[in-house]
C-alpha cells in the first residue's frame, strides 16, 4: 500500500476520488525527472509530460472546447494520445476513442453519436478521417497529427500546441466529470459509448499497483491499442500510480514479442484475448527465459495446467482476472496465492479499505443465488461507467439499484471466487442441454495443432441449436475435423461435441481480439452448408 502514490484525501473526500489533474499533480510532484513513458521513439519524464498536457488544455481552450465537450481521437499509439486525453481531462472536456480500423460510416456514427466539437487524426488515417468529417456536420475543428504537411481542411496539432498560450489556472473538474466515452466493440447492434469518470481511472491506477505490487522500478509494457481500455485503466494509470515507466508499442507481435520485452526490459506485461495461446505455442527456444518479466496480467481465464506450463517455460508469474470497460474492478487473482481452476480470482480490493467492491450473482429476475448456482454476474462499486452515452434504454438494462448487470453468465464458490460461465447470448440450448461456448473453445484450442477457436449455435432441424465450431490451425499446421471431433469426444460430453466444423485462416476481431461472433452469424443466411457434418459423416458419439 505504501507504494501506490495519491492515497491521501483531498478536501474530505476518498482517497480515490480526486479529477485526473489532481491525481496527475501529486505523482509528477513525486517522480518530476523520472522517464514517464517511451512511445513511438521518444522518452518523456513526468516533468515533461504534465507540461505537454497543460499545453494541450490550452490549445482546445483557445479552440473554445470546454467542459463537457467531446473530442475524437483517430490515433494510433503515438503521444499525442496522452496528451489529449489528459490535456481534455484538465479543462473538463470528454475525449473519444475511434478504433483505427474502422472506415468511413464506422467513425462518422461515432463523430455523430458523440456530436464531437473537434477531431484529431493521424495523417497516415487522414483518408478516413476526411471522409467520415465531411458527413459529421457537428465536428468544427480538425487536427492532423503526424510528420506530412497539413491537408486542406486540417490544422497542424504540433504548431497549435506550440502556439497556445500558457492557462494561468485551470477550472475546477469533479472525480465524478466525465472524462472518456470508450465505445465498446459493438458485437451486437451500435457500438455503446460507456461515459468513464475520473474516479474511475484513479482507482484502476491505484487498484493495478497493488494488485501487481508494483514500484518505482517496474516498466509497464503494452502493446495494447489506445483505443481500448486495458492500455488506459491498467498500464497507464497503473504506471502512474506507482511512479513506474511505461513502454508502449504500437501493435502485438507473435514474432516480435519477446525482442520487444527484453529491448524494454519490462517487468509487467499486459495480455488480452488471444495472446496467451499464441505465445504459448510458437516453437520453444534455449532463450525463452532470457527475459525481465516478473508478471504477466490478463483475461480470460486459463486452464491451470497451461499457466503453469507458460510461467515454468517463460520464467515468469501469470495472474487472471474479470473486468470489462464498464467497470475497471471485477475479480483478480493474487500473485502466487491460491489457483482454481477456471476461476477468476476474488473480488478485487482497492488499497483504501473505504472503497467496496461487491461481486454477486442473481437469476434473470435479479434475486441473488446460492453459491454454485450459475446466473447474471453483477457488481457493485465506486468505479463503474455513469452509464452509456445518450442510451437511457441500455443504461436503465445493465444500472439497477446501483448494481451493474454486466450481461455475463458465472457462479461463485463458498470462497467467493468467480467462474465465467459465457456472455449470456453465446450459451447454446441443444436437446434440452445448456452448452458454454467457452468451455467446448477451450477444449478445441488445447489441440496442439489449433491456434483459434470459436463456438455458435447454428439451427437445428430438431429445433433448439445445433453446435458449430470455427476452426484456425496454427501456421504450417493442418488439422482435420475428424480429429476435432475425437479430440471433443475425450474430453466433453456428448452433448457438447460440434455437430459442424469450419476451418477458417482467419476469424474477424473486435479492437480487444476477441472473436466478432456476431459477424460469424451474420456472414451468410446458411450457416452449415459446406461444413462437414459429423452425423453426415456418420462419426457416432459415445453417450
Amino acid at each position: 500500500m505504501s507504494n501506490v502514490l495519491g492515497l491521501e484525501p483531498l478536501s474530505n473526500r476518498q482517497s480515490w476520488e480526486k479529477s485526473l489533474g489532481e491525481f496527475l499533480e501529486i505523482v509528477v510532484n513525486a517522480n518530476p525527472d523520472k522517464v514517464f513513458v517511451e512511445i513511438a521513439g521518444q522518452q518523456i519524464t513526468y516533468a515533461d509530460f504534465y507540461r505537454r498536457c497543460r499545453a494541450a488544455a490550452a490549445m482546445f481552450r483557445s479552440l473554445g472546447i470546454k467542459r463537457g465537450d467531446r473530442v475524437c481521437m483517430f490515433l494510433p499509439n503515438v503521444p499525442e494520445v496522452l496528451y489529449t486525453w489528459f490535456g481534455l481531462a484538465l479543462i473538463g472536456g470528454i475525449t473519444v476513442t475511434i478504433n483505427t480500423a474502422y472506415r468511413r460510416d464506422e467513425m462518422a456514427f461515432i463523430l455523430n453519436n458523440a456530436e464531437a466539437s473537434a477531431l484529431v487524426a493521424h495523417d497516415s488515417l487522414i483518408e478516413v478521417a476526411t471522409q467520415a468529417a465531411d458527413i459529421a456536420a457537428c465536428v468544427r475543428h480538425r487536427l492532423i497529427v503526424g510528420d506530412n504537411p497539413p491537408v486542406a481542411g486540417w490544422r497542424s496539432y504540433s504548431q497549435l500546441l506550440a502556439d497556445s498560450p500558457e492557462l494561468a489556472e485551470l477550472p475546477e473538474v469533479s472525480p465524478t466529470d466525465i472524462s472518456m466515452l470508450q465505445y465498446t466493440s459493438g458485437t451486437t447492434g451500435n457500438p455503446k459509448g460507456v461515459q468513464v469518470t475520473h474516479q474511475m481511472y484513479v482507482s484502476a491506477g491505484q487498484g493495478f499497483a497493488l494488485w501487481t505490487r508494483a514500484t518505482p522500478d517496474d516498466r509497464f509494457f503494452t502493446c495494447l491499442p489506445y483505443f481500448h481500455a486495458n492500455a488506459q485503466y491498467y498500464s497507464t494509470m497503473g504506471a502512474l500510480a506507482s511512479g513506474a515507466t511505461l513502454v508502449v508499442q504500437e501493435r502485438f507481435s507473435a514474432s516480435r514479442f519477446w525482442q520487444q520485452v527484453r529491448e524494454a526490459r519490462a517487468t509487467v506485461v499486459n495480455f488480452i484475448g488471444m495472446m496467451m495461446p499464441v505465445l504459448a505455442k510458437n516453437d520453444p527456444r534455449p532463450d525463452d527465459r532470457d527475459n525481465t518479466v516478473r508478471l504477466f496480467y490478463g483475461s480470460p481465464a486459463f486452464a491451470p495446467e497451461f499457466l503453469a506450463d507458460f510461467e515454468q517455460r517463460f520464467g515468469t508469474d501469470i495472474i487472471v482476472g474479470f473486468g470489462m470497460t464498464e467497470t475497471c474492478y471485477g475479480t483478480i487473482e493474487t500473485i502466487r496465492g491460491e489457483r482454481r481452476p477456471n476461476s477468476s480470482g476474488q473480488p478485487r480490493q482497492h488499497p483504501d479499505p473505504a472503497f467496496d467492491n461487491t461481486v454477486r450473482i442473481v437469476d434473470d429476475d435479479g434475486i441473488p443465488v446460492a453459491n454454485g448456482q450459475p446466473g447474471e454476474i453483477t457488481i457493485r462499486n465506486p468505479a463503474t461507467m455513469a452509464g452509456y452515452w445518450r442510451n437511457e434504454a441500455e443504461t436503465g438494462a445493465s444500472l439497477r439499484d446501483g448494481w451493474l448487470f454486466t450481461g455475463d453468465l458465472g457462479w461463485l464458490d463458498d470462497d467467493n471466487y468467480l467462474y465465467f460461465v459465457d456472455r449470456k447470448k453465446d450459451v447454446i440450448r441443444r436437446r434440452g442441454e445448456n452448452i458454454s461456448s467457452q468451455e467446448v473453445e477451450d477444449v478445441i484450442k488445447s489441440h496442439e495443432r489449433v491456434l483459434d477457436c470459436a463456438i455458435i449455435a447454428v439451427p437445428s432441424e430438431l429445433g433448439e441449436d445445433e453446435v458449430k465450431a470455427y476452426i484456425t490451425p496454427r501456421p504450417g499446421e493442418t488439422v482435420s475435423p475428424e480429429d476435432v471431433i475425437y479430440w471433443c469426444a475425450e474430453r466433453l460430453a456428448y452433448f457438447k461435441v460440434p455437430r459442424y466444423i469450419e476451418i477458417r485462416e482467419e476469424l474477424p476481431r473486435t479492437p480487444s481480439l476477441r472473436v466478432r461472433k456476431d459477424v460469424l452469424r451474420q456472414e451468410r443466411e446458411d450457416l452449415i452448408a459446406g461444413c462437414f457434418d459429423r452425423e453426415a459423416a456418420g462419426i457416432r458419439i459415445r453417450r
